[in-house]
């Protein structure tokens, strides 16, 4: 009787948050259902709109702010499991009384499909399930599904100097979300991708049960280490393979701009640098940046650094190339004086760090911080567009020049491109070993990404011109995108049940290539009535 009692109270309690504008009869039902059926204390993690908490929860891991806006569609409640069987008790109460489900991890998807929906909508948000257990004898660690990358590397740092996780350089981005989509950082030409280097994982599926590799078979293993794990069902924690470094790595960075033949060796590293030896990875950021003249071509600007008016600048593109290397300093520059002399890498452009001091270099902070820093899963967020793209054939110079041109009418510091280069491990595996196809041939990937805060209108013209001005250039049949830098301008499902395979096909084709349509037969064998959805997710056969 003192049970029923409680539990009638916990219902009162989180239902007098509801709003006004949702408190129908079936939302009402669904947070009453997630409470009678929860064998733990769930109304302690449920959010909703009128809790105080509510949109400090929402916000706290949206990191485009394009989608944190008043006429952002949210979430009728946030859920925040600590256990798994909450989870299951989250899909049970969706199902029933139909109600999509979106789930969060880092929230760095960039269209924002893992916290938004244009239809009523739970956000199972899973950042309270991020323990992580490291094995340096076996080389090997458990992380759960809410973890960083951050987190991930401060864990490993803390039991090895000398193994690594190769996976990507923004250390607040989610573990889960950063796998599922291939996962790519500074050590993919030596050891691949971070979905190349997993062994097991374990997940609930749109049934509520819970499947490790063994159980799930191989197929949907395969399917959710590069294709979106989240139209597949809920990962729960992912066991690792860990790969060894040396305890120095060297890093460097050398900045050119135009005016010093910064395209000269541009064009150069387009086919050097896939070629390189698997220690050695170097990307190229292009920036807009004001260069101080003075005479020629004057114009009045703001310095941002110091806030004075200086009236000798001129904008140009400067082209940064950073990179790292597998050992000792004078190895690399020895290396790179026989390969790329037209990079012209000298001793003070280097420097020797252990490799949890690359990790925070390449994660903006200092080698001398302390990696603390990296368990800190807030970093400033803007809002932005970005886009994505392979190439295949050198881009000619001509059209290097064309890319410079339009990068220049930019305002300084409100875009970046960068082009992170191929070759090693990543021509060693096949297409279709994970849904992540852009393997052999490719000799590098584009990322390009403008701010959107002020005016969105010209900035989305700006980036969809750049990208359209790409197609010459760009792999062709189909024209290829990188799934974690999710692009709604290349298509989108149905908001309803009925997401078509053709449909589909228009933005699948080109984050997958032929692999899209083994993920469609996984998808159409695990989850039939297709309830893990959203905008870009994988559809059954009709």
């Amino acid at each position: 009787m003192k049970i029923l009692y409680f539990s009638i109270l916990s219902i009162a309690f989180v239902l007098s948050f509801l709003p006004a504008a949702i408190s129908d009869d079936s939302h009402q039902d669904f947070v009453q259902c997630l409470i009678l059926k929860s064998s733990s204390s769930i109304s302690q993690v449920i959010y909703t709109p009128q809790n105080s908490s509510y949109t400090s929860v929402l916000q706290f891991s949206i990191n485009n702010l394009r989608f944190d806006t008043p006429s952002t569609p949210k979430p009728i409640a946030i859920v925040k499991p600590v256990h798994e069987s909450q989870i299951q008790t989250v899909i049970y109460c969706c199902k029933k009384h139909d109600i999509q489900m979106r789930i969060r991890g880092g929230g760095h998807d960039f269209e924002g499909h893992s916290y938004i929906a244009q239809v009523p909508f739970v956000l199972l948000d899973m950042i309270n399930l991020r323990s992580i257990s490291v094995d340096p004898v076996k080389a090997t660690a458990w992380v759960q599904s809410g973890a960083t990358l951050g987190e991930l590397y401060y864990s490993i740092a803390q039991k090895s100097n000398t193994l690594a996780f190769p996976a990507g350089v923004w250390t607040n981005v989610g573990v889960t979300g950063h796998i599922s989509g291939g996962g790519y950082g500074i050590l993919r030409r030596k050891y691949g991708l971070a979905a190349d280097n997993v062994l097991d994982a374990r997940l609930i599926d749109a049934t509520g049960r819970i499947l490790d590799r063994k159980s799930m078979g191989e197929d949907l293993f395969w399917a959710i280490r590069g294709g979106g794990a989240s139209s597949f069902g809920v990962v729960l924690s992912w066991k690792l393979k860990l790969v060894y470094v040396p305890e120095f790595v060297t890093v460097f960075q050398v900045q050119r701009t135009l005016e010093q033949n910064a395209t000269e060796v541009l064009d150069r590293w387009q086919t050097v640098s896939p070629k390189l030896p698997k220690d050695v990875e170097i990307r190229v950021v292009a920036s807009t940046v004001w260069k101080y003249m003075p005479n020629e071509d004057r114009k009045t600007v703001q310095d941002v650094g110091s806030g004075k008016l200086r009236d000798n600048a001129k904008k140009t593109v400067s082209l940064t190339f950073v990179g790292s290397f597998l050992g000792r300093q004078q190895g690399l520059l020895s290396l790179m004086k026989e390969k790329f002399p037209e990079l012209g890498l000298v001793a003070q452009e280097c420097s020797e760090v252990s490799y949890i001091q690359s990790v925070l270099l390449f994660s903006l902070f200092s080698a001398t911080d302390s990696p603390v820093g990296l368990l800190n899963r807030t970093r400033p967020s803007i809002a932005f567009k970005a886009k994505s793209g392979f190439v295949d054939k050198p881009i000619s110079r001509e059209g290097l020049d064309g890319l410079c041109k339009i990068l220049v009418q930019a305002a300084p510091g409100r875009t970046n491109f960068i082009f992170t280069s191929y070759g090693g491990k990543m021509d060693e595996i096949s297409e279709s070993a994970t849904p992540f196809p852009h393997r052999a041939g490719t000799l590098y990937m584009m990322y390009m990404r403008v701010q959107t805060d002020g005016d969105t209108l010209s900035a989305m013209k700006w980036i969809r011109g750049l990208y359209e001005y790409l197609t010459p250039y760009a792999t062709k049949s189909p024209r290829t995108a990188y799934l974690n830098y999710n692009d709604r301008d290349l298509g989108v499902n149905n908001n309803q049940d009925t997401s078509s395979y053709k449909q589909a096909s228009i933005w699948g084709r080109k984050y997958f290539k032929n692999n899209f349509d083994r993920l469609v037969i996984v998808k159409s064998i695990v989850d039939p009535d297709n309830f893990f959805r959203h905008e870009q997710s994988i559809p059954p056969f009709s």
